[in-house]
């Protein structure tokens, strides 16, 4: 009798527990055609995923701790659905990885303190301006170049509550080299206004060593935004150095971005956005103008077509990105051309 009483007050109690307490499976499973075409060179084209959100799976929970409390963690890893395998990150793996996100954190009326794997907060502020999400051909991508970090591991964060619209993040992530502890240091943060239709950021990091050949990344970006009701505007502009390996002339990179997008009857939304980017090495520019339309079947499911048009100079060679179909990088100073149709699912 005595044990059953027992095991009816364990029973009650996890009862409680799991009515304070919340876990949820997510995803996103994004797919598309892609065509692609480079002046003077070959044209490719296969299937593609994340042209429009990048594709994923993860689990993330919330424990209520009381007096105003929580406690939670999130595991999220990004997934290659053309072919059926895991990624990290972004990038093709062998197999499945926590590595978009795999954080704790505490949470209450003081903000949230994170510890894990995660976005930055200067990338995520910044990026946040980009019409085009970060995904698929249309993107800006003067974000991650030669070390420049989007996602940082063994990182302590911290992110206010919002404060009259105002909001801010700081994040320092742990070198970890054994005899080194600088090599791989990570620091950054950001700062963000948000008022009704008006949207503003600012972002601002440093990396020690994020590449063989550079001893110090840092970067600054600014974005803003403002919904006119009937269409909304916006734009960019972000600078990284990096300080080479030994000295010398630091590496240099300006580039900027310019978005619009429109909403077209009750399920529509057209996209489009000029980018521009400068490297201070090489002799030329890059030029590119991207066209989207997005069509929500439902609240989870949407059809997707974006077509993109890049315009490089005298000796650059940037090329768009598709992920999943490798698209050779052009020869100096030569044009490309893409275009996918997709489709993306969430759950």
């Amino acid at each position: 009798m005595k044990k059953s009483l027992v095991a009816l007050a364990v029973l009650a109690a996890s009862g409680a527990a799991m009515a304070q307490s919340s876990v949820t499976l997510f995803g996103i499973v994004d797919a598309g055609v892609t065509y692609a075409k480079t002046s003077g060179g070959d044209s490719v084209y296969g299937l593609t995923n994340s042209g429009n959100a990048t594709s994923r799976l993860g689990f993330r929970g919330v424990e209520d701790l009381g007096g105003g409390l929580k406690a939670g963690f999130w595991l999220e890893g990004a997934i290659q659905n053309d072919s059926g395998t895991g990624a990290g990150g972004g990038a093709a793996g062998p197999g499945f990885e926590f590595k978009r996100r795999s954080t704790v954190s505490l949470m209450g009326n003081f903000g949230e303190v994170r510890l894990g794997r995660e976005l930055t907060a200067a990338y995520n502020t910044v990026s946040a301006y980009d019409v085009f999400g970060q995904v698929g051909i249309g993107q800006h991508f003067g974000f991650g170049v030669n070390g420049s970090p989007f996602r940082v591991s063994n990182m302590v964060s911290y992110y206010t509550p919002g404060m009259s619209g105002f909001k801010a993040g700081i994040n320092y992530g742990f070198g970890e080299t054994a005899g080194d502890s600088s090599f791989g240091r990570y620091i950054g943060g950001s700062v963000g206004y948000d008022n009704g239709p008006l949207s503003v950021g600012l972002g601002l990091e440093q990396q020690n060593d994020p590449s063989a050949a550079f001893d110090k990344e840092q970067s600054l970006g600014l974005g803003a935004s403002y919904n006119f009701g009937v269409v909304k505007l916006a734009g960019l502009v972000r600078q990284q150095r990096n300080t080479p390996v030994g000295g010398g002339d630091k590496w240099k990179m300006n580039s900027a971005s310019l978005g619009v997008t429109a909403p077209v009857g009750a399920a529509g939304e057209v996209r489009a956005a000029y980018n521009y980017y400068d490297v201070k090495s090489v002799d030329g520019k890059a030029h590119q103008l991207s066209l989207g339309y997005v069509h929500n079947l439902s609240k989870r499911t949407a059809l997707y077509g974006t077509y993109a048009f890049l315009k490089n100079q005298k000796s650059e060679t940037f090329s768009v990105s598709a992920n999943g179909l490798g698209i050779a990088t052009p020869a100096g100073g030569k044009n490309q051309n893409a275009l996918t149709v997709g489709i993306r699912h969430a759950f």
